[in-house]
């Protein structure tokens, strides 16, 4: 990719580099360069959130580097502590391995293959001895772990924290050695692990890692980042219909942020899209239409991204029952002594992420079959009275059960 200015490709979507001045000088020497990211397979979806920094990965693909992508079979086992108020629940090692496989095949509708290294943080640190783990942790001091804002928050509150949690950024950081990274990539929350890996390079004899940090993406329901737990994520394997009525669902407000971080709609183009609506000369539903079908096209293609726009205008604008919707089965779970529960259909199906969730979504009315809400959070409903039928869930989510 001839790229005049690599400096300003690599700058979209980012909050800090640490440093430029080292980065602009890897990139004039001409060497490919070896650009990390770690990922912990905790859950099995690639959401627009993570991909942000896989975008980023790309770009340094696009323009001749090498991509190296840490899957941390191992730390994930330990849990990020990263934001977090108190301890994460530790996965085991089959979670782990389950969120592995889908994990690895969905990176690859980003990434490029042929310049991607993909690396399993088991291979080393579960090789540890008892004796490498002291040596590994004399190189970092009790105190500088401690001014981890979660960590600080934690003591002033009296809070625990574990000692595995303390462990956490000195095994991400010593990826980085392990790999011999040049620039490390990660959202902004992950900063503090990023610069552990920076200073532990440096005991090793290394030259420390350029730190990239990207904003992190506020998903669909406009308050929180992105997260599978939350429900306000849209994944990368999404059918084109579900992708496209989600990005619809996102408040006006972060058209901007979603065009910068979620697409390649050069920046100028994205900075008149704003202003356009902003002053009211767009509507921002129009701009959405946009940046729906700039996302589908990426992760399915242009044509996905045209028929999901037909389907959408067709389904809401002009109010129309959605028959081509996607067809599902009863999941055996939702039945209960012949009956089909409702809730239970509704969260078996991926439309709720809870049960609980599911009921409240039924108790506002935003649940029906062909238009017919369904008002019990409770209800059965015979299976004759279901197949055949359009479920609906929220504004943008529907399912034909056969």
């Amino acid at each position: 990719m001839n790229v005049t200015d690599p400096l300003s490709l690599l700058r979209r979507g980012t909050l800090e580099i640490i440093s430029e001045e080292d980065l602009a000088r890897k990139l004039e020497s001409g060497k490919p360069l070896r650009v990390k990211l770690g990922v912990d397979p905790t859950v099995a979806h690639v959401t627009l959130g993570w991909a942000v920094v896989l975008r980023k990965l790309r770009d340094f693909q696009r323009l001749g580097h090498t991509a190296c992508l840490i899957i941390g079979d191992f730390t994930a086992q330990i849990g990020d502590p990263s934001g977090k108020s108190k301890t994460r629940p530790q996965l085991t090692r089959e979670q782990v391995q389950e969120n592995v496989r889908a994990v690895s095949e969905q990176v690859y509708k980003i990434l490029d293959p042929a310049r991607t290294e993909i690396f399993f943080n088991r291979d080393w640190l579960g090789a540890m001895t008892f004796e490498d783990v002291i040596r590994l942790a004399s190189k970092y001091t009790v105190a500088r772990i401690l001014e981890r804002d979660d960590f600080e928050k934690r003591l002033r509150e009296e809070r625990p924290i574990a000692m595995h949690e303390i462990l956490y950024p000195l095994c991400q950081g010593y990826d980085s050695v392990e790999i011999k990274a040049d620039v490390e990539l990660g959202g902004n929350d992950q900063k503090f692990n990023n610069l552990v890996g920076r200073s532990l390079m440096s005991h090793y004899g290394l030259e420390p890692q350029v730190v990239i940090l990207s904003p992190l993406l506020i998903g669909t329901d406009g308050k929180e980042k992105m997260s599978q737990s939350l429900g306000n994520y849209v994944s990368v394997v999404d059918t084109p219909n579900d992708m496209y009525g989600k990005t619809m669902s996102i408040p006006d407000e972060l058209i901007g942020n979603w065009f910068e971080l979620c697409t390649d709609v050069p920046m100028d183009e994205v900075q008149t899209i704003v202003a356009e609506c902003v002053s009211g000369t767009m509507n921002p539903r129009d701009a959405k239409r946009r940046l729906a079908r700039e996302i589908v096209a990426l992760y399915h293609s242009p044509e996905a991204g045209e028929e999901a726009d037909r389907y959408f205008v067709e389904t809401f604008s002009q109010r129309k029952q959605p028959v081509e919707a996607e067809e599902a089965m009863i999941p055996d779970g939702a039945r209960e002594d012949g009956a089909v529960v409702v809730a239970r259909l509704v969260h078996a199906l991926g439309l709720a992420k809870s049960l609980g969730d599911a009921r409240r979504l039924i108790q506002a009315g935003a649940v029906a079959f062909d238009g017919e809400k369904v008002g019990d959070p409770y209800a059965s409903l015979a299976p004759g009275d279901v197949v055949g039928k359009v479920l609906k869930v929220g504004k943008h989510q529907f399912r034909k059960i056969v």
